[in-house]
């Protein structure tokens, strides 16, 4: 006999009744994520037979990008040996000293291997730096738009400064945004290139926003008070265009070493978002507590993927020949749809986008708010999201799925997913739909 579970709650109870009585205020207050959702109403209208070109999630799709060769080579390789038996929680050593020689090799920063503490993505070393550095009560500083930090933030009880940042210094944190802002803040959260839009700190932005921070850390230190930390997301960091240079914390002021702690993968650099391969890379001091909590988590990646990001991380020359395609065919789509847009800005059109600087985004602002076409106005960033999704088959996400609360027109568009083809297209279907707006 089968138990038709959907039966057992309590008779008193309904489902909502129960799981409110049954979870903590914490889960009470966990939101599900806007771009899903959004991701949702694009895959029902594409198994309506609809032509859409999806910008929305922040992925790759294999048909368009696969992970290099070498690497899939080398986790075959691991699978036939029979490498599959636990991990080291905190990763393999051969796999953390591959990662300290990358960061020696590309970005001139010396880590020792034991500072290295790999994960299942990028995502557990986050989820670990709230752990450690944020309790009830503490503040976290980043910048909106933001990816997720809310959420981490709210899980830890932490008190969010979130500060809204605009197209002037290209939607990144700015030292003057710390100003002032920083009194009970145990955590700032950065992240470059920046995931939603596309952009990059300079050396010059980034030091002056350390400068801040090391200003705020010697007052704290004479008065014998928790530091201010920083975590940074780097995991789009080889994926810098235009000349753009990837900078770091304590590349650009080397005190801030003491202070950083680094989040990264190789989930996006090398289109393996699947394989869920990420590492922090932490100051001496935090190691333990690093290593403890890791290792209560299990969050550890698969040995024989760890082991071929180990192979892959050592062989410059595969990295080098790997980008050389990759890259530029991130770059491409990106460049056509950033043309696109401002040839039809040339023609007078509302729209107008940000040079690409890194990551897989382009910002785009559709300024059209107030106005009307198809007998609808347009009162919500939402509103038109809808109609270029509904009119020209355009899959983006709202600012407001990052935290930006102001309907502004400003969208999210990631390439990860598609193909100049339907870049092309997609444009001319923009084009026509923002002609018919009055």
């Amino acid at each position: 006999m089968t138990l038709d579970v959907t039966t057992v709650t309590p008779a008193q109870w309904g489902d909502d009744t129960f799981a409110k009585a049954a979870l903590n205020r914490m889960a009470g207050g966990l939101g599900g994520s806007a771009i899903l959702k959004i991701a949702g109403e694009i895959n029902a209208m594409k198994a309506e037979g609809r032509d859409i070109c999806n910008l929305t999630v922040g992925d790759f799709s294999p048909a368009q990008f696969r992970v290099p060769a070498k690497f899939a080579a080398e986790v075959g390789k691991a699978y036939a040996a029979g490498q599959t038996n636990y991990p080291p929680a905190v990763g393999l050593p051969g796999t953390r000293r591959a990662v300290r020689d990358l960061y020696e090799r590309k970005l001139g920063l010396n880590y020792s291997a034991d500072s290295v503490i790999m994960g299942s993505g990028a995502r557990p070393p986050i989820f670990a730096t709230y752990g450690l550095v944020v309790q009830p009560g503490d503040k976290v500083l980043y910048g909106i738009p933001s990816w997720n930090n809310h959420y981490y933030c709210h899980i830890n009880g932490g008190e969010v400064i979130g500060i809204e940042t605009t197209a002037d210094t290209d939607f990144l944190l700015h030292s003057r945004h710390l100003e002032g802002e920083l009194d009970g803040v145990t955590l700032v959260c950065l992240n470059s290139p920046l995931n939603p839009c596309g952009t990059a700190f300079t050396a010059e932005a980034l030091g002056r926003l350390c400068d801040v921070i090391l200003a705020e850390n010697e007052r704290r230190e004479a008065r014998g008070e928790r530091p201010v930390m920083v975590m940074y997301d780097q995991v789009y960091w080889m994926l810098c265009f235009g000349g753009v240079e990837h900078v770091t914390p304590p590349g650009v002021r080397p005190k801030m070493a003491a202070y950083t702690i680094f989040v990264d993968a190789i989930s996006k650099s090398f289109a393996a978002t699947g394989v869920r391969v990420g590492w922090a890379v932490v100051p001496p001091g935090l190691t333990p507590a690093y290593k403890a909590l890791i290792g209560h988590m299990g969050a550890w990646a698969p040995r024989p993927e760890q082991l071929a990001t180990e192979a892959l991380l050592d062989d410059e020359q595969a990295i080098i020949d790997y980008h050389s395609e990759m890259k530029a065919a991130v770059e491409a789509r990106l460049n056509a749809l950033h043309n696109g847009f401002e040839a039809m800005h040339a023609e007078g059109l509302p729209v107008r986008s940000l040079a690409p600087q890194g990551a897989i985004y382009l910002s785009v602002r559709f300024s059209i708010l107030g106005r009307s076409a198809a007998g609808k106005t347009f009162a919500s960033d939402d509103d038109i999201r809808g109609y270029l999704l509904d009119e020209a088959g355009f899959g983006i996400v709202p600012f407001q799925a990052f935290g930006l609360t102001e309907d502004t027109g400003w969208m999210r568009l990631s390439v990860g997913a598609v193909g100049l083809d339907d870049i092309e297209a997609g444009l001319a279907r923009i084009a026509g739909a923002l002609r018919k707006v009055s």
